[in-house]
């Protein structure tokens, strides 16, 4: 299933109001089929869509279940592209709202980089990389930086 997305910034918005409304269908729809991903978070690697379906679809399903929504914000955003390809890298912030009450529940802060390409006039992601700088005395992860 592809999206109709002209510009990347198309991408970029849907990225965000598909997480924000849970639909599997219409967030997937930014990523060509042949999607390599490189993920801080559970799955050191995924390549092709039906891994990256079934990872997307446990997120989605966890975030119904705890009852949150959550606001994606790109900060920090650098595009650059040319006629067929795109290279994207920004920080993204996700923010768990309880449905409920509106309160803010918590916020983690990721680095992504974002490969696009663009096949009959579109842009699909074709490589995404998520990271989070690690602290060099614990080995973990850090999770609000900048």
């Amino acid at each position: 299933m592809k999206g109709n997305f002209i510009k990347v910034q198309d991408v970029l918005e849907n990225y965000k109001s598909s997480v924000y409304e849970k639909d599997v269908e219409r967030f997937l729809s930014t990523y060509a089929p042949e999607i390599h991903i490189y993920d801080c978070w559970g799955n050191w690697e995924m390549k092709g869509i039906s891994p990256w379906r079934a990872n997307v679809e446990e997120w989605f399903n966890g975030l119904k279940v705890d009852g949150v929504s959550l606001n994606v914000d790109f900060d920090d955003l650098v595009v650059t592209e040319n006629l067929n390809l795109a290279f994207v890298h920004c920080a993204v912030t996700f923010a768990a709202h309880d449905i409920e009450s509106g309160e803010k529940l918590r916020q983690t802060k990721n680095r992504f980089t974002f490969g696009l390409k663009k096949e009959d006039d579109f842009w699909l992601i074709t490589h995404e990389h998520s990271s989070l700088p690690i602290n060099m005395e614990t080995g973990k992860g850090i999770f609000n930086f900048g």
